[in-house]
């Protein structure tokens, strides 16, 4: 059973969206509105997915979701009357999965929640694979500002650098960025 945090930034009372999710035999565990700090509410009911009602999401809709997307990130449907494309994409930009427009049916309720789950694992897995590749790059160029501290160091030549590197790396059971963090620093120390 999927854990429903529904919020509503309509003037309208909740109920269609709420009433149905309870039709469609979902459990809403929390409901609230945007005037109390939204990612303190994600963090403490601990939802599986975040369901926002809005007529037209404002500005103030999109910096609360953008905030618990990048503290928080969970899978988000807003449920709104908006058709602007401008406004659909600042939407899915701010961390919305799934954006639905014109009513609810709480026959479509389980698709819907089912992809905005699954935009949401493929968005989260990009953003691993993205930060991995940043990291690995970052770690690519210490280790080569590194070398050529070594370089100048030890009078020798790239090749020279990186097998004294891999060396020093096997002998203390490290790994070559955490060698090259070292020559880095020792470099800094003595202010060369």
């Amino acid at each position: 059973m999927l854990r429903i945090l529904l919020i509503n930034d309509t003037v309208k009372k909740v109920g269609k969206l709420k009433g149905a999710l309870l039709e469609a035999g979902f459990e809403v565990i929390d409901e609230s509105g945007l005037t109390i700090d939204l990612p303190a509410r994600v963090q403490s009911a601990k939802p599986d997915v975040i369901l926002i009602d809005s007529d037209s999401p404002g500005r103030d809709v999109m910096e609360q979701v953008c905030l618990f997307s990048r503290d928080l990130p969970h899978p988000i449907a807003l449920f709104t009357d908006e058709q602007d494309p401008a406004v659909m994409r600042k939407a899915i930009q701010s961390g919305v999965s799934a954006y639905i427009v014109e009513g609810v049916e709480s026959s479509r309720l389980k698709a819907i929640l089912d992809v905005a789950m699954a935009r949401f694992e493929t968005d989260q897995q990009l953003r691993a694979e993205l930060q991995a590749r940043e990291q690995q790059l970052n770690e690519r160029k210490r280790v080569e500002k590194a070398k050529g501290l070594l370089m100048k160091m030890k009078n020798c030549d790239e090749a020279e650098a990186h097998t004294l590197m891999r060396r020093q790396a096997m002998s203390r059971q490290q790994k070559l960025i955490q060698v090259a963090e070292q020559i880095i620093a020792m470099h800094e120390m003595l202010g060369e």
